[in-house]
């Protein structure tokens, strides 16, 4: 386990070399610290922080916003060098249960129970379970996720096309040839390409998922080279490359969701928080004209994938108390309606809680994709994406330290694959590697 540790604590710290620096961290008094992943949704929290100090007189919030990949490191840095930076962070479902086993989080379990009308059952049970560790919940949801499928309808009526409910992947690529119009500038899907164990890894991982690939088998052999994880890179490759967006290589999930709300691209395969941004008419102009459906499949019943994106506090916090406060505010069935008045019910932050469902104003304005939201979270478990049993828990990603520094790696290699720069062949040889030799540190620990 040290030695696991050691490998995610020198992992996180080379990421974070070249990173853009959040300035001088840290502040006195009653001023909380906060670092953020610059997503809309989180933009609309930090917008509305000014009704949290006002609630909490004497209390200031400081936020640290920094696009994903960035904040990831910086956050992953802090929290295993116990650095104390932050009174809160912004992490996932894959950092908090490897997190609180570590005793790098505060466990919040007691501040939750001690919380009238919080209402923790209100949470959708998998994303509820997925950030809860020997029972206690160590980190709180801002918004879940899985994966779908947005595409044109108005493009697909024009093309004579019907999108299934449930569509296969080479349905997909046929759809996506058929839709890929270079002239008008609308490619005919949108999928990420951009380096990063949760930009690019993450839609690329469902594929394979569903092509009946593994990251690693029950002994912990890297399967990489296998024909399957090999079918499904040429698959992804190969569609992106010639039906996929401009400059697809750099392009992650806001730069897919730029080119698909100002028309051009046909189709979308992403986290299913897209839609509140794809029927945003502040940031959109394909308000309307969008219909969802399932994640791709091959081989598997499902295939999307399961996220949150959630609030911690650090276990060397000094300020928990407040922190709690913030997170208290930032995740309840208040700050829901507080979004949907503010700025519109499409804005209202997806996938955590039951009773956002319920809200007629929010009802009528996902319409088109609240179910198909719910659906995908419903879907996402291991016996339904996956061909094979695995040795790790997670979807779209594999639930270890390492596969913060080995997914990146993989993801660099199949950028590079995008971009031309080297074979699939090329890209699959080298990420055996990587993978081999983190496969080889779990035998030797068995």
């Amino acid at each position: 386990m040290r030695k696991r540790l050691a490998l995610l604590a020198v992992a996180a710290l080379l990421t974070l070399t070249g990173c853009a620096g959040a300035g001088a961290l840290g502040a006195g008094g009653n001023t909380l610290v906060i670092a953020i992943v610059a997503n809309p949704q989180m933009n609309d929290a930090i917008s509305l922080s000014h009704e949290f100090e006002a609630a909490n007189p004497g209390v200031k919030l400081k936020f640290v916003s920094l696009p994903e990949n960035q904040a990831r490191a910086k956050i992953t840095a802090s929290t295993a060098t116990q650095g104390g930076e932050f009174d809160a962070v912004m992490i996932s479902n894959y950092e908090t249960p490897q997190w609180a086993a570590n005793g790098w989080l505060e466990n919040l379990q007691p501040y939750i129970d001690a919380s009238p009308g919080y209402d923790p059952a209100d949470f959708i049970p998998s994303i509820r379970d997925s950030l809860s560790y020997q029972g206690s919940m160590y980190a709180v949801p801002f918004y879940g996720e899985s994966s779908f499928l947005a595409y044109r309808k108005d493009l697909f009526e024009q093309a004579g096309l019907t999108m299934p409910e449930h569509p296969t992947w080479q349905q997909i690529a046929d759809f996506a040839a058929k839709l890929d119009n270079k002239q008008a500038g609308v490619a005919g899907i949108c999928l990420r390409g951009k380096p990063g164990w949760g930009e690019s890894l993450a839609p690329f991982t469902t594929v394979a998922n569903t092509f009946g690939a593994q990251w690693f088998d029950q002994d912990w052999n890297a399967k990489l080279d296998t024909p399957e994880f090999r079918a499904a890179a040429n698959f992804y490759v190969n569609l992106v490359r010639e039906h996929g967006e401009v400059g697809a290589s750099s392009a992650g999930f806001s730069e897919c969701g730029t080119r698909y709300g100002q028309g051009q691209a046909a189709m979308w395969y992403d986290a299913t928080v897209m839609a509140g941004t794809n029927e945003d008419p502040e940031s959109s102009k394909v308000v309307g004209k969008s219909g969802y459906v399932a994640a791709p499949v091959v081989k598997t019943e499902a295939s999307g994938w399961l996220y949150t994106w959630a609030l911690a506090i650090p276990k060397v916090a000094k300020n928990k108390q407040d922190a709690w406060k913030f997170l208290q505010w930032m995740t309840n069935k208040e700050f829901v309606q507080t979004v949907g008045k503010t700025y519109g019910w499409n804005r209202v932050p997806p996938g955590c809680r039951f009773s956002t469902y319920r809200i007629p104003e929010y009802a009528e304005a996902a319409k088109a994709y609240a179910q198909p939201t719910l659906d995908g979270i419903d879907a996402a478990d291991q016996r339904k994406v996956m061909t094979q049993p695995v040795p790790y828990p997670g979807i779209q990603f594999v639930g270890i330290p390492e596969f913060q520094d080995l997914g990146t790696r993989v993801s660099q290699e199949l950028s590079a694959a995008i971009a031309g720069q080297i074979t699939v062949d090329e890209a699959i040889e080298q990420s055996q590697e990587y993978a081999q030799t983190v496969g080889d540190s779990y035998r030797e620990t068995k």
